[in-house]
């Protein structure tokens, strides 16, 4: 049973959090993953060189991730009215530094403007402002991006889960992908700077999308070897993160 006390267990991260208390709460529910393999070189050329690209048995991986975001709040404070509830979208692939796996986001879409001000401006991260629309069908998540500033850079499809609910297995490409428990990113002085994270093990389902549209790689110049993703879906949880932290010396980073 999970309860408020354990829910917050921090005894299946691979290191140990910051010294410090953690600064945001949020919940991230209907969430596809979308997988595409993508070769080495292309990869290296548009994610900064400070970071080292991860692999699953010698494949590198951009993933897409619609969700829907809620329960926004910064530690001591109450929800901020209309800001704490909004459709995401992410587009991310997979790094470590220091032996610690993580993700870096090429781009993070939301709709809602002060959530991607604040992020742009609190933890460095290139959220962009879109119209977006989540609805859940009940048997089936239907999801739609659009950039506002650039309308040809979309995203749309629908996506349903097709198993049972499982733990990924210990050294699955499931537990690869999915098991991060932090991001990076470069701060003002373009110095690499981690992000933790705190949540239970991920709880997966095997997925089928029907993605009708999908520029979001293409235009930002992201090419990929297969345009047919590998999909999953989790249908909720519960996260904690901390204060940006440098890399190398878990001292607060700004």
């Amino acid at each position: 049973m999970i309860t408020e006390k354990n829910k917050w267990d921090d005894s299946h991260r691979p290191w140990a959090l910051p010294n410090l208390p953690w600064g945001m709460k949020q919940t991230w529910s209907d969430l596809l993953f979308a997988h595409y393999p993508i070769k080495y070189e292309m990869l290296r050329k548009i994610v900064p060189k400070e970071l080292e690209l991860d692999s699953y048995e010698g494949t590198y991986w951009i993933g897409v991730v619609p969700f829907l975001m809620s329960g926004v709040r910064m530690r001591g404070l109450p929800p901020i009215p209309r800001t704490d509830r909004f459709p995401e979208l992410n587009v991310r692939t997979y790094v470590t530094m220091d032996g610690k796996p993580g993700v870096y986001f090429f781009s993070l879409d939301a709709d809602n403007w002060p959530a991607v001000k604040g992020a742009r401006t609190f933890f460095h991260l290139p959220y962009w402002y879109s119209k977006m629309k989540i609805i859940n069908r009940g048997s089936s998540i239907e999801f739609e991006s659009k950039r506002r500033h650039d309308l040809e850079i979309e995203f749309a499809c629908s996506y349903r889960p097709v198993s049972d609910p499982y733990l990924a297995a210990k050294g699955s490409f499931d537990e690869w992908m999915s098991e991060r428990y932090c991001f990076y990113t470069l701060n003002s002085s373009k110095t690499p700077v981690r992000c933790d994270i705190l949540h239970r093990p991920w709880i997966i389902q095997k997925a089928e999308a029907e993605i009708t549209i999908n520029t979001i790689l293409s235009k930002q110049g992201i090419e990929v070897e297969n345009t047919v993703p590998i999909v999953h879906f989790a249908k909720r949880i519960d996260v904690r993160a901390w204060p940006l932290v440098h890399h190398a010396t878990n001292r607060l980073s700004f």
